[in-house]
């Protein structure tokens, strides 16, 4: 699979990355119920096909996406980047909160490389912004476990354009992961261009939108405590709205040989920013699906046609 490099200064990355979400199992932000044992052979196969990259973070099912990631690289730790996120903390009571205190991120970090079995983690983001920490102590953290060789290379999910000039000027920032999808386009108008004018890297999340971007998306078949349920996007009046303009993309997907999910993630790689896109799966038929996406290339005048249906608000 082609291969990029992460900004001016990471590692080559596969196109497509495997997302580990919905593998972390049940949790406030779950995806419903999954099983350990296919989440692993769908990680291994996806290695096994020339994926070089894994995205999870420590929240996801609570420290068990993690756990099954790190099972899943016993003895091939070597063919693959493992990233991971901290940030998002929780207690007993599985309460959330967000949490870029230094304490709260070195506590992290050492439970990650447990969980994960690794000596150190290729690539370390904060996943959520902490107003309540100034960033720039938060930070020079994140560049102190780099000088422990606990981190290798240093990212930030969901920030702004001001945050990640704040990060800049303490030391460079490898990779911003961003949402980025038809539905979700805003951060082309300043996001993006900073990050290519800046040698930042794109790992850009959520490039088939949770799913409605598949062509195949059923409401139905989501598990009863699928956290979709709770997004208006996926329900009513929304949620047909959404699925009238999925199907028009159909024809231009079939156009190419491609499912209107794989056309959705191309779509996503064109940009000039992007690395790569996290693609999540818990199914091997699912990452071989995936694979798909990368490797073609979409002509300029159905590229318009597919912006026109999907403009930025």
């Amino acid at each position: 699979m082609q291969k990029r490099k992460l900004g001016s200064n990471g590692p080559e990355l596969t196109a497509i990355g495997l997302g580990s979400w919905a593998i972390g199992g049940p949790w406030a932000w779950g995806w419903g119920q999954s099983d350990d044992e296919e989440s692993i052979r769908t990680i291994q196969k996806a290695i096994d096909l020339g994926i070089n990259w894994i995205d999870t973070a420590a929240v996801y099912g609570l420290g068990h996406s993690e756990e099954i990631v790190g099972q899943a690289i016993k003895g091939i730790r070597d063919k693959v980047y493992i990233a991971t996120k901290c940030g998002l903390a929780w207690n007993s009571k599985k309460q959330f909160r967000n949490d870029l205190s230094v304490q709260n991120i070195r506590n992290e970090v050492e439970a990650s490389l447990k969980r994960l079995q690794v000596e150190t983690i290729d690539l370390y983001q904060f996943h959520w912004p902490d107003k309540k920490v100034p960033v720039e102590k938060s930070w020079e953290v994140m560049v102190k476990l780099k000088k422990e060789g606990k981190i290798r290379w240093l990212g930030v999910s969901n920030f702004s354009v001001e945050l990640l000039e704040r990060c800049e000027k303490i030391h460079h920032i490898d990779s911003l992961q961003p949402q980025y999808n038809l539905f979700r386009r805003d951060i082309e108008k300043e996001a993006l261009p900073w990050c290519l004018a800046n040698g930042v890297g794109v790992v850009a999340y959520s490039p088939m939108f949770s799913g409605m971007l598949t062509g195949s998306f059923d409401v139905t078949k989501l598990a009863g405590d699928d956290w979709r349920k709770k997004n208006v996007e996926y329900r009513e009046p929304k949620l047909s709205e959404n699925m009238q303009r999925v199907e028009k993309l159909r024809p231009i997907a079939e156009k190419y040989g491609k499912t209107i999910g794989q056309l959705a993630v191309a779509w996503v790689l064109k940009h000039p920013a992007v690395t790569s896109a996290i693609v999540g799966a818990r199914r091997v038929t699912q990452v071989e699906e995936n694979l798909g996406s990368a490797g073609f290339s979409i002509a300029p005048e159905d590229i318009q046609t597919i912006e026109e249906l999907f403009p930025v608000f």
